[in-house]
């Protein structure tokens, strides 16, 4: 695959950036793309490597190893260096709904997998992968495809997330009937809310929703399952329902001072900012502003980090975000070796951003907040924190220990909580009467089915918080255990 000697000959190169301090200014993608000539030399750096780690999507110890979709990468590399990129194009669609997205928000377990990563830099996968489907997109080799045969079957998606699209993509192609139920006003679950626009841009996501409408599926917006449409008349409407529903339970943070204003969900803060973006460019003042504020983000992990580049953009005053664990290695720890994705500590484009306008990465490692206080109007004016130490305790297992004399008062006016989630809302659940193990949907992969008759259920409401390529894969492997619970229904004229 590629070129013999290419992985020898051409260094690693990935998606140019827009410097920090000028991506800043506006909310627009902050990466760009290679030239072709650059990315057939990447695909040339593609090794003949006998056996391709990079798409064999498994988790080893809770880690993802290689691609979960089984993306045939060495296969469209070979393409690509070989100028051939229709033909990309198709061996990519094989596996992949939506490389749109996750050759953007994918952070690329496939990369870390790669063989050449075990001594040199990773093949520039997502950069090929994502360059692939925009110029399909963009010489209009993407059209609408029109099952030509409809089973008269109905089948009901909740939720429009990665998995609910996937799973009802498959399914329409199927010749199903398909209507996905959404209750925000746009279709696209966390790729539309969650994800803020500097990574991913939202006339991708609304341009892949306008292809699925062509292709026959209905989207019913503003519209929540058990409230606005009862559980019983969905059971009574269609054949099969899939739960799609995400894990969307946010983890709560209880300490003194937490209920204080000012103190928000990160999730919250996001969508506000996106949701007042496209519905009038933040004319309407709907959404949390940070301007002009200190702003602490307690939680480590992406969300985070995006709450950290929306408050840049929102030119706060200063900005922090806290994290109970230390600071990552920077190469692959002994318990972290290849086939895994590497956990090293990387400057991602929020930290990037934030130690161009401020000096310094924003990231404070190993610090517990002990308590918020409020001022007079109750609204947030500080947090107090200490330092831990991560000790290993005599029964094996590793613990924080708090450390004395290293307290501190940081001033904050805005708080964002971004702690996890805990699993699906449990409101919908217990209305369709399906069980929770776990704090998720009890739904084997065996058939993905719940313990009520006719109703399934896929991505993070049944595997837990993943990453959007494992939400395509539960979408794609439900949509096949529907396809024959349905095949063997007869059709009610």
């Amino acid at each position: 695959m590629g070129k013999p000697t290419g992985f020898m000959e051409f260094e690693r190169e990935k998606g140019k950036e827009v410097a920090p301090l000028k991506r800043v200014t506006n909310w627009s993608e902050y990466s760009t793309k290679l030239s072709d000539e650059s990315l057939q030399r990447q695909g040339a750096r593609c090794m003949d490597c006998g056996t391709p780690f990079c798409h064999m999507g498994i988790e080893i110890r809770g880690a993802t190893a290689g691609c979960p979709i089984n993306n045939l990468i060495p296969e469209w590399n070979d393409l690509v260096y070989k100028g051939k990129w229709q033909e990309a194009l198709e061996r990519l669609q094989l596996t992949n709904n939506f490389p749109e997205f996750t050759g953007r928000v994918c952070p690329a377990p496939c990369e870390g997998s790669c063989t050449l990563a075990i001594s040199d830099p990773a093949v520039s996968i997502k950069s090929i992968e994502s360059t692939i489907i925009d110029k399909a997109f963009e010489n209009g080799w993407i059209t609408p495809r029109i099952p030509s045969i409809r089973t008269g079957k109905k089948i009901a998606v909740i939720g429009s997330g990665p998995a609910g699209l996937t799973s009802a993509d498959e399914l329409n192609q199927a010749g199903h009937s398909v209507t996905v139920f959404e209750r925000s006003d746009r279709a696209g679950g966390l790729l539309m809310y969650g994800i803020p626009n500097m990574k991913l841009e939202k006339d991708v996501v609304q341009r892949r929703i306008q292809l699925l409408q062509q292709e026959g599926i209905d989207f019913v917006l503003n519209t929540e399952v058990g409230k606005d449409i009862s559980t019983e008349q969905l059971k009574a409407d269609f054949d099969a329902i899939i739960l799609c529903i995400g894990a969307q339970k946010q983890r709560e943070l209880h300490m003194k001072g937490s209920t204080s204003k000012g103190v928000y969900y990160a999730m919250d803060y996001l969508k506000s900012t996106t949701k007042s973006l496209l519905d009038s460019n933040f004319k309407d003042g709907q959404f949390i502003n940070t301007k002009g504020k200190d702003v602490i983000i307690i939680g480590g992990g992406d969300t985070g980090a995006d709450c950290v580049a929306t408050a840049i953009r929102q030119k706060c005053r200063s900005i922090v975000q806290f994290g109970k664990h230390p600071q990552l290695p920077v190469s692959r720890a002994e318990d972290n070796q290849w086939p895994t994705d590497p956990n090293i500590y990387k400057l991602e484009y929020a930290y990037e951003e934030a130690n161009a306008k401020y000096g310094n990465d924003p990231r404070e490692y190993l610090i517990q907040t002990t308590k918020m206080v409020a001022d007079q109007n109750g609204n947030v004016k500080e947090l107090h924190t200490i330092q831990m130490e991560k000790v290993l305790g005599e029964d094996g297992y590793f613990y924080f220990k708090e450390l004395p004399g290293t307290e501190k008062v940081w001033p904050a006016q805005f708080v964002f909580v971004a702690i996890g989630f805990e699993g699906p809302e449990n409101s919908l659940a217990e209305q369709f009467g399906v069980n929770i193990v776990n704090k998720k949907i009890a739904a084997s992969t065996k058939d993905y089915s719940t313990n009520i008759e006719g109703v399934f259920a896929a991505g993070d409401a049944r595997k837990g918080q993943s990453l959007i390529v494992w939400a395509i894969k539960e979408g794609q492997e439900v949509a096949k255990k529907v396809n024959e619970y349905v095949s063997k229904k007869p059709v009610i004229l």
